[in-house]
């Protein structure tokens, strides 16, 4: 709001936005919401905002479609740094929350915060095939031809495969004749497995020993993770190899997808991000230029020059503070990060 301390010469009528000071937008905005959308706007200015626009819209006059339009469109290109909406967890929860019952919003947003955000039935598809089996064997083979109907095939097989025989057959009949499933039906399936399994399973899956040491490791500095890991690899190559693959390691920044990395890089501390990318590879500092506009590369490349030599220890602690935060992100399922040399989701 700050165009809206400052009004330049009255305009009456603009026909064009270049016309229109900054009052006379945020006038011309406000009328198109109306009384009801614009409330919780009005309520959020002070009363010197109030008064400016409240002026600029009583002398507004007509607007000219074109030129309200252009206004919108500035608008929208504006309302974030980088020319997109605002999404996020929080955002998106309380969109629901204007229309949706509370417990239907609940269910939603469980499902989206789920394993980095995958639906109940990837979920399954990641779940140990003589696990779901060894649960699936309890339910009705319609049930089961369900479950087995939604996740990925080669799972599929597999858990058919950890079946008893004949009940395991009976599931196949059941799959080969049945039709498309009622909704009504689908949801009470999700619903009984989110309550009855998953939440189980999320109580008593043990945890590997090698990922509680991956995420030791990942807080090392540089020198002190190669010092051991070097020594553990004479111990035991198969364990140091294991850490290794769960270990997230600030080079795994360049796998996140473009919407990751500019949430990421909304959290982070811009001396942070200079720092950790003053030691990075070109390759990983081009990834991250690319996901910024031009003027937002030029200024971080300045930083980054203005920043002159450092020590390595400055570094890791800067990139260090990068990782903590995708992990952070990654916890709350606003962001999807990948592990090691492979493509699968890393789950925090």
């Amino acid at each position: 709001m700050s165009e809206l301390m400052a009004p330049k010469n009255k305009n009456l009528a603009p026909t064009e936005m270049h016309e229109m000071n900054g009052p006379q937008k945020a006038a011309a905005l406000l009328l198109a919401l109306g009384e009801e959308n614009g409330k919780e706007i009005w309520t959020r200015l002070d009363e010197e905002e109030i008064r400016v626009i409240s002026l600029a819209m009583a002398e507004l006059g007509n607007v000219e479609p074109k030129a309200f339009e252009a206004v919108l469109i500035d608008f929208v290109t504006k309302l974030s740094a980088d020319g997109a909406m605002s999404g996020g967890l929080s955002n998106t929860e309380k969109l629901l929350k204007s229309f949706l019952p509370e417990d239907r919003v609940a269910m939603i947003m469980e499902e989206i915060r789920g394993p980095s955000g995958r639906n109940m039935w990837e979920k399954l598809s990641n779940v140990q095939p003589s696990v779901l089996a060894n649960y699936l064997k309890n339910e009705y083979p319609q049930t089961v031809a369900v479950v087995l109907s939604r996740i990925a095939t080669e799972h599929s097989a597999s858990v058919l495969s950890e079946l008893p025989d004949e009940f395991a057959l009976e599931v196949v009949g059941r799959m080969l004749s049945m039709e498309s499933v009622q909704a009504d039906i689908l949801e009470q399936v999700e619903q009984t497995l989110r309550q009855e399994f998953m939440s189980n399973l999320s109580r008593t899956r043990k945890r590997d020993p090698h990922e509680l040491m991956a995420g030791i490791f990942n807080n090392f500095d540089r020198q002190t993770e190669a010092r051991f890991l070097t020594a553990l690899e004479e111990e035991s190559r198969d364990s140091a190899e294991r850490i290794k693959q769960l270990m997230f390691t600030f080079d795994d920044l360049g796998k996140l997808d473009s919407g990751s990395v500019q949430t990421l890089l909304r959290d982070v501390e811009k001396p942070d991000l200079a720092k950790s990318l003053k030691g990075a590879s070109e390759t990983l500092r081009e990834f991250f230029f690319t996901n910024m506009s031009q003027r937002a590369a030029k200024l971080l490349k300045d930083d980054m020059e203005a920043l002159g030599p450092m020590r390595l220890s400055e570094v890791d602690e800067a990139q260090n503070k990068l990782v903590a935060t995708a992990k952070a992100l990654a916890d709350s399922g606003e962001i999807i990060v990948q592990k090691g040399d492979n493509d699968e989701e890393m789950i925090y």
